[in-house]
């Protein structure tokens, strides 16, 4: 397991594994593409030559390769972590005069219902 003595931030958090699934997925699916592609320029050919066994060793070699490329993590690049002190700072927002022809505002305020003295009190 790997410690770090800083804190890790938000920004150079690695991606989930559930999110890798889908570029994994897509490697391995474009490997066995490739394989099944070697494998039929073997068998369709003619003349046989080097190329065949070229051909053949690809589309049995492949299936390991891709397996192994699939299984592995993002582990190993780097993450670029954002440094969040270095924003540009906000200007400040314009404050606008009321105009004259602006409706009047209604503010409603509630009390708490033992602030309100009862209806039969006198004082």
């Amino acid at each position: 397991m790997k410690t770090s003595t800083h804190a890790q931030s938000a920004t150079s958090i690695p991606r989930a594994p559930r999110d890798e699934v889908g570029s994994r997925s897509m490697r391995y699916l474009i490997m066995m593409g490739v394989r099944v592609a070697c494998f039929i320029l073997m068998v369709t050919i003619q003349p046989y030559g080097w190329y065949t066994w070229v051909f053949g060793a690809a589309a049995i070699f492949l299936p390991y390769i891709a397996v192994v490329l699939a299984n592995v993590g993002q582990d190993g690049k780097a993450v670029h972590a954002e440094n969040p002190e270095r924003e540009l700072e906000a200007a400040a927002p314009a404050v606008r005069e009321p105009e004259a022809s602006a409706p009047p505002v209604i503010l409603i305020t509630e009390t708490h219902p033992a602030a309100i003295p009862p209806a039969g009190d006198a004082s």
